[in-house]
């Protein structure tokens, strides 16, 4: 298993689990230190207990580098560069890492989210690296579809697409996941599931961007959004999600631009919901700025403003690409005094955090960036201004 990230840790832990030998690649080398003590390094609910066992049962270990093994797998990030354009070097790298490992008869799976026609390129550099088996192992992409905080449920539950570059691939790949996977299994080949896990996300983000587009319509109507969303719900035909401060993570906040960037002149819906739901963390910040601009006019004083929540989504410890990170930055280097609150995790490298008690003590403007079950049941004191971004 290349990358032993939030996707790579949780699949390796639930294949060793399984009887399978693992053999968990990162360059992160405290990570793999962490893991090789029974611990992890992320949060994910389950998985400290699952990692702990199949690490003292032998069934896994980490390593910084690759071995000889029947199948890889290759979890790395593939992040994106400049004007959204997808950066698959991380997939590259990992693809030359492990072409001396591989042998006659082996398989090799991409799960990493990637723009169509990844897996051809492993494929190539593959083949590149070692002409002399070219031909003679196997090749598919398997995306995952998780949650991040139901992860080991949904890796063993879901349904999974797998596609390979040949049919021989795809039933290879098939029979590997059947393993572990209780989910249905549905052949496709490469292209095409590389491209269903595009459009999965990228589905999410148009719906997540007519919530935000609606709650600031909203705000210039002065009409509560959460009222007329819970009313138009009951339509039994409309199903209209929850606005927050933006959208992040890995998946929904990046790879609808990988469809942009390889199609322009006809992803136009999906380029807009991607602007909608950068723009709404833009508004938030400009929202916060103008309520700390009345306090200090009323005040005579600048105000001591709290963010609470700094993590993408609730009740997790995972700031990729996180709006509410995005918003805390601004915010933090525009103001004299602000109290950060995140309470999954206990530090962070460029900011210090403080508990929930001391920022609703101190604050005069509390703004809830983040729906975490901390702050759903926390009583919010009556002398602090609070703007509530995620329906709380």
């Amino acid at each position: 298993m290349i990358g032993l990230g939030y996707i790579g840790l949780p699949t390796a832990a639930l294949m060793a689990s399984k009887g399978i030998k693992v053999h968990g690649v990162d360059i992160n080398e405290k990570a793999v230190a962490t893991i090789n003590k029974g611990e992890i390094h992320i949060v994910e609910p389950d998985l400290d207990g699952l990692v702990h066992h199949v690490v003292e049962e032998g069934f896994l270990f980490a390593d910084t580098k690759p071995t000889k093994a029947d199948v890889f797998l290759i979890a790395v990030p593939t992040p994106f560069k400049g004007d959204h354009q997808p950066d698959i070097s991380y997939v590259e790298t990992a693809a030359k890492n492990i072409a001396p490992f591989i042998e006659k008869g082996n398989l090799i799976i991409l799960e990493s989210t990637s723009p169509v026609g990844t897996t051809e390129r492993v494929k190539e550099i593959i083949d590149s690296e070692r002409p002399e088996i070219k031909g003679k192992y196997f090749i598919a992409y398997c995306p995952e579809r998780v949650l991040p905080g139901n992860i080991i449920h949904e890796l063993e539950h879901n349904d999974r697409s797998i596609g390979g570059i040949d049919d021989q691939s795809t039933e290879k790949a098939i029979e590997f996941y059947r393993h572990f996977v209780k989910g249905e299994l549905h052949p496709t080949d490469s292209r095409t599931a590389e491209m269903c896990k595009l459009v999965e996300n990228s589905y999410r983000d148009v719906n997540i961007a007519f919530a935000n587009e609606l709650s600031m319509i909203c705000e210039e109507a002065n009409i509560n959004v959460w009222e007329l969303i819970k009313l138009a719900n009951k339509h039994p035909r409309v199903n209209i999600l929850q606005p927050g401060t933006g959208v992040g993570g890995h998946c929904i906040a990046v790879d609808p631009w990988f469809i942009v960037s390889e199609f322009p002149k006809h992803a136009k819906i999906i380029r807009a919901a991607r602007e909608i739901n950068n723009y709404k963390t833009e508004w938030v910040i400009e929202k916060i700025k103008n309520a700390a601009l009345e306090f200090e006019l009323k005040n005579n004083r600048k105000p001591t403003i709290a963010c609470l929540g700094l993590a993408f989504k609730p009740d997790i410890d995972d700031l990729r690409e996180s709006p509410a990170l995005r918003v805390a930055e601004v915010i933090k280097n525009d103001f004299d005094d602000v109290i950060l609150v995140e309470p999954n995790l206990t530090s962070h490298t460029k900011f210090e955090l403080a508990e929930i008690e001391e920022a609703l003590e101190r604050a005069d403007i509390v703004s809830i960036l983040v729906k975490h079950r901390l702050f759903r049941n926390t009583v919010f004191p009556k002398k602090s201004l609070l703007l509530d971004f995620c329906g709380l």
